[in-house]
């Protein structure tokens, strides 16, 4: 985590708290020393941030403290634009505009970098359906969460993936792919790649794949094979 992240997610523990917190449980939460913790209050202080409290007491926020710039971080960007893409997919007219104008609000405030994460996002909505519990026990049901956030720290970093993956026959096989986006939809997760093997797009279910190896970057920029992608299939843009 870089210094800036640090201090940024110091920020959001204390504003999350109404009494002061130690140094010792912040630490603990950042996943680093106390005395590192002293000297990011010291910054923070010094940039005009109304901290109240002392070592060996705690630390607390006060209202209406200096903020700085709306930031987020890679997964609270991926969470918001995520459930925005869902609600724009799923919700009436109504619910599809407030959530396009609120990802415009969003995206006005942020810095220029963090703008251009948001603008590239390779989390997808897929459409919902009408389906009745039964549809729960299906085997897509699991949803993979420990594959689906590997697929997304891959997406994030362009990294090639080696993968087994077992299709709706049974068949078991090796690729190498290049994760360009991964779509949501009720009791499935896919991850869209462009495949070594098949030299062309392929979809994956995130429950039929075990990751063997992360991989070096791909060559072409992720958001162009999204776009490819995208054209292709006539898949409109998400916003």
């Amino acid at each position: 985590m870089s210094r800036a992240s640090r201090l940024l997610q110091l920020v959001q523990l204390m504003r999350r708290r109404r009494r002061p917190a130690a140094a010792s449980a912040l630490a603990a939460e950042l996943g680093t020393s106390v005395r590192t913790i002293y000297r990011d209050i010291q910054t923070l202080a010094a940039q005009g941030f109304q901290i109240e409290g002392e070592a060996g007491v705690g630390f607390l926020l006060k209202p209406g403290s200096l903020m700085p710039p709306m930031m987020f971080t890679e997964e609270e960007m991926e969470a918001i634009v995520l459930g925005l893409r869902w609600v724009s997919q799923s919700g009436d007219k109504s619910l599809t505009t407030a959530a396009r104008d609120a990802r415009a609000k969003i995206h006005a405030v942020l810095p220029a970098t963090q703008q251009l994460l948001s603008e590239h996002i390779g989390l997808l909505a897929g459409p919902r359906k009408n389906t009745g519990p039964e549809s729960r026990s299906e085997s897509g049901a699991e949803l993979a969460p420990a594959m689906a956030m590997a697929c997304r720290a891959a997406i994030r970093q362009q990294l090639r993936l080696k993968i087994k993956y077992t299709d709706g026959k049974g068949d078991r096989t090796s690729r190498v792919v290049w994760p360009v986006a991964l779509a949501f939809f009720d009791n499935v997760r896919l991850l869209v790649a462009w495949c070594e093997s098949r030299n062309d797009f392929r979809s994956f279910r995130t429950d039929r794949m075990d990751i063997q190896a992360t991989l070096d970057r791909y060559p072409r920029p992720r958001r162009l094979l999204l776009a490819e992608w995208q054209q292709r299939n006539n898949i409109p843009e998400q916003l």
